[in-house]
Parts: C-alpha cells; structure tokens; sequence
C-alpha cells in the first residue's frame, strides 16, 4: 500500500503538523510507501520509545527541542536541527529531556 497522508503539493513545517499530549507520545505518518515510511512523532517531556531493534535502517531528526538517542548503548544529546542515524539490527532507544517533536524515516529495501 503506498500513500501519502500529507498534502503533496503544499509545503509545510513539520514542528506545526502535529500537537503534543500531556504525558504521551503523539505520532503521524508523512509518507507510507513499500519501501519505507516517514513519520513525524510529538514526545511530552519524560517519554520514552524503550530499547528495540528494526530490520532496517532508520534516521532521526530532531525538529523542536531536546531529546537523547541511544544506540547501541552509546548515548547521543540532540538538539533541533540534529540528524543521527540508527543502524539495521542494533538496540536503540529515544527518551525525551524536554518536549520534542522528530522525523523518524525508515528505509526498508
């Protein structure tokens, strides 16, 4: 299945496409094609996406606020306008230090 839920023609930034929820975490798919995903994710200060692993590659880019990346144990302090990427098969984790919102983009072939 290949869509895409956002306007395609229209430009946008990102940071005002999603709201935050007091004490969770908010996600909404860009773009969903077979070959990988984009999705745009709002963290309340004090969320966390535990240790996992993903099959595939995977960037993240910080677009509003501070959060700490982990992988593979190593952890990362990014700020908005930072970018990391996770490798295929190594644990990694996002915890929140402040409200924050990421593009989180999955390559799956």
């Amino acid at each position: 299945m290949e869509t895409n839920r956002f306007n395609n023609r229209k430009a946008f930034i990102f940071s005002n496409e999603i709201e935050y929820s007091e004490g969770g975490i908010v996600s909404k798919r860009v773009l969903e094609k077979s070959t990988g995903n984009v999705s745009l994710f709002a963290f309340d200060k004090g969320q966390r996406l535990s240790e996992h692993t993903a099959p595939f590659d995977a960037m993240i880019q910080i677009v509003e606020g501070e959060a700490e990346v982990v992988i593979g144990g190593e952890a990362n302090q990014m700020t908005a306008g930072e970018t990391i990427i996770m490798p295929a098969n190594i644990p990694h984790a996002v915890n929140s230090i402040t409200r924050f919102k990421m593009v989180l983009t999955m390559i799956k072939a």
